[in-house]
């Protein structure tokens, strides 16, 4: 199961960029994770629930959103979304595509709450 240590490797990346906003407490973190990257949602939901339940990351909530496959047709140049396993150019029918997505796994963004707020007396 690599999808507990990819939870521990996000909750790490969490760790690294608050040390760069002390005052911060992080609320969510998205992903970006690719159709073919082989990563179980729900198993990385689970695991990454699992290892900030009952600690100070307790309220950390994880949002992934899952990418389709992407492909870039070699005559055309249009890029298209694989469907079916279908990689040929819906375009020009080409069967000669190549890939540009849909094995990734990134981060989206860090969601975080500060208790610093504007005190400026004309608002």
């Amino acid at each position: 199961m690599h999808e507990l240590s990819i939870a521990e490797s996000i909750l790490d990346a969490v760790r690294k960029e608050l040390q760069a906003h002390p005052n911060a407490r992080p609320k969510r973190v998205g992903l970006r994770i690719g159709e073919f990257a082989a990563i179980d949602s729900d198993s990385l939901t689970f695991c990454f629930e699992s290892i900030v339940s009952g600690t100070e990351w307790g309220s950390l909530t994880l949002d992934i959103k899952r990418c389709p496959p992407l492909r870039v047709c070699t005559k055309c140049n249009s890029e298209f979304a694989v469907i079916d396993y279908n990689s040929a150019c819906p375009d020009c029918g080409c069967p000669n595509t190549t890939p540009t997505g849909g094995d990734e796994l990134d981060f989206d963004y860090l969601e975080v709450e500060t208790d610093e707020f504007d005190r400026n007396p004309a608002a």
